[in-house]
């Protein structure tokens, strides 16, 4: 198998990993800390605006905030827009003279790590009423357009890695031959252009929650084109532009001076490498400026984490794919000093990723609670798990390394750092010299010829990895290269999922904002007791819905949508994990709805409230819902 096929073969293998893998949908990463009138309350008179506070920075639309009225009429008096400068804090004013009713809030932003969330809450003005409008259920990303922006994130991933690691190979490694690498590079580089522009495309019906039918919708790819991650789309294909043209100059620089008899790979120009890490880095900046590093505590020096992390990735699981090629092309002699070195480069990686990732943990977790008790947490574990199994198959591919360094007593010229097996033959006081190494057909020779061939006593061949040891290192290699896609895909779903600290704090904010605002509960509950005429929704009204007294009113509402009467209405609470109720609330006719204000609830959780609307003396019926009760 030639070397792009290899590449995609393994971007298939990663994309064939998440889709079996299961990696869900994406979770929200941030959430609601505080709503102004908050969930569930009622005014006595209408409200100007309606502001909206977040655990972390938001992205916002025009529409982000809309305000629908009982009769389903938006009520907005302009845009939504950012409250007095702050990045976690959004409002959108309302029109004057707001009819008394239940108001409904319908949400939708961006976090600042890139992912869309939404939701919807009700606040009423004067008293709680029946209310029309209709909130979508569906989750705040399109399955369809949230599975293909994943699956572009992920060979994004891929590529990158081939691209830097396999080009970092060559540059650092030298290998005798970069022939077999080429094909590699441009499979990153292609592929890496491909999915940057994917992303561009998916990332509007990723935000606004839209099907893949509304991919070439000029609003939202002009959304996405001013927003930060549309930036950073920008920035990286703007980048992998001069990656192409630094690319196209180091293949011809290094083609003119491997011309000779033995190719020897040289030393690349302090410049060269200059400018291959400006790129470098510059694309792991693309990641870091649109991801978990650019929000939440410490950001710049989590963004210069995450960059080095995924450098460090890129670099050792590209390197393994470019060495794995390597040792696969027969025809390619690899120098057992391309493998010491790229033995040392691997080391240096891991190291790498050890300290950014115990940093990342941390940041990410905050607390050892967060370990187990948070997705986050539960994947970090899992993670770490792959990568103890991948740091043992990097042990044992430095175990045949190591044997290629001791085998034999090393070379003489250090510029070469060639080790390994000993070179055979030496510069005969005549003319032509010979040399061969290894085994299994796998040979060089000095040219044969006059004096002024001979290379100089303190010269030699370079040495090349033996057939026998060369079958094993390719073995563990490939074992390296199988974990290490895992690890990608798991590091890719860790990427996408709250961090476990955020999680804590959005439960706490969560608990904080309903136990600091909420005073009343409202429920609309339809049915049916089958009779002509028997249909109609009863609205319950629990005031404030917390442990100890509470006030309850029912309202039945007919067919027609008028108020009707009934000649009873019961309502009981029942508590089944803690083995309490059924309670019953005791309501009388108050003379158009039923009510009592002497409820008593012991204790919080969610409870089942079940109420029996009787329609005649022999018709009635009975629903049931779940109720949460605050402490």
């Amino acid at each position: 198998m030639s070397a792009p096929r290899r590449a995609v073969a393994l971007v298939a293998l990663l994309g064939t990993l998440f889709l079996l893998g299961g990696a869900g949908s994406v979770s929200a990463h941030s959430a609601v800390r505080e709503t102004t009138p908050g969930e569930g309350t009622v005014l006595k008179s209408a409200p100007k605006q309606v502001t909206m506070t977040f655990t972390e920075s938001v992205g916002i639309t025009d529409d982000s905030l809309r305000v629908l009225s009982p009769e389903n009429r938006r009520v907005n008096a302009g845009d939504t827009e950012h409250a007095s400068g702050r990045s976690d804090s959004v409002r959108v004013p309302l029109d004057d003279g707001l009819a008394d009713g239940t108001y409904t809030v319908a949400w939708r932003v961006v976090s600042a790590d890139s992912h869309p969330i939404s939701g919807a809450f009700t606040f009423s003005i004067g008293k709680p009423s029946e209310t029309t409008a209709s909130v979508s259920a569906e989750p705040a990303v399109n399955p369809a357009s949230g599975a293909l922006y994943d699956i572009a994130r992920y060979a994004a991933y891929a590529a990158v890695a081939l691209l830097i690691g396999a080009a970092t190979f060559v540059l650092v490694c030298r290998p005798a031959s970069a022939e077999p690498l080429r094909g590699l590079v441009r499979a990153g580089w292609w592929v890496l252009v491909a999915t940057t522009a994917a992303l561009l495309l998916f990332r509007g019906p990723y935000e606004r929650g839209t099907g893949p039918s509304t991919l070439l919708d000029p609003e939202l790819i002009e959304n996405t084109l001013t927003s930060r991650p549309g930036w950073a789309l920008l920035a990286r294909l703007a980048l992998l532009a001069g990656a192409a043209v630094f690319l196209v100059r180091l293949g011809r620089g290094a083609a003119a001076e491997t011309e000779g008899p033995e190719k020897e790979q040289v030393r690349p120009k302090p410049v060269v490498l200059a400018v291959g890490g400006v790129l470098a880095v510059g694309l792991a900046g693309t990641w870091a400026a649109a991801e978990h590093a650019s929000a939440g505590i410490q950001v710049p020096l989590a963004m210069t984490s995450s960059m080095l992390h995924l450098l460090a990735m890129a670099v050792w699981m590209g390197g393994l794919a470019a060495l794995l090629t390597t040792l696969h092309r027969s025809e390619a002699l690899l120098s057992a000093a391309s493998v010491a070195r790229f033995s040392r480069l691997a080391f240096a990686s891991v190291a790498v990723l050890v300290l950014t990732g115990v940093y990342q943990s941390w940041r990410g977790l905050g607390s050892w609670d967060a370990v187990f008790d948070t997705s986050y947490g539960r994947i970090l574990v899992v993670k770490v798990c792959a990568v103890v199994l991948l740091l043992a198959a990097a042990g044992f591919s430095r175990r045949w390394t190591s044997r290629l360094t001791d085998a034999e007593e090393p070379l003489r010229v250090p510029v070469l750092e060639t080790v390994g097996v000993r070179a055979g033959g030496s510069a005969d006081s005549g003319a032509g010299a010979s040399s061969s190494s290894g085994d299994a057909g796998e040979s060089t020779s000095a040219a044969a010829g006059d004096g002024s061939d001979e290379k100089p006593e303190n010269e030699s061949e370079p040495t090349f990895v033996p057939g026998a040891r060369r079958g094993a290192l390719r073995r563990s290699v490939l074992a390296e290269v199988v974990v290490g896609v895992v690890v990608l895909v798991i590091t890719t779903v860790l990427t996408g999922t709250q961090p476990g600290r955020a999680e804590i704090e959005t439960a706490a904010a969560e608990e904080t904002a309903a136990a600091g605002q909420r005073t009343a509960s409202t429920t609309l509950i339809p049915f049916d007791v089958g009779t002509p005429g028997g249909q109609g929704k009863v609205q319950i009204v629990l005031e404030p819905g917390r442990v100890g007294e509470n006030t309850v009113e029912a309202v039945v509402i007919g067919p027609d949508g008028g108020i009707a009467t009934v000649p009873e209405i019961r309502l009981s609470f029942t508590l089944a994990s803690q083995k309490i109720g059924p309670i019953d609330a005791g309501l009388t006719n108050k003379g158009g709805y039923w009510g009592t204000s002497s409820l008593n609830l012991p204790i919080p959780g969610t409870w089942t409230m079940k109420v029996t609307i009787r329609t005649s003396d022999i018709d009635q019926v009975s629903e049931s819902r779940r109720v949460k009760i605050l402490r």
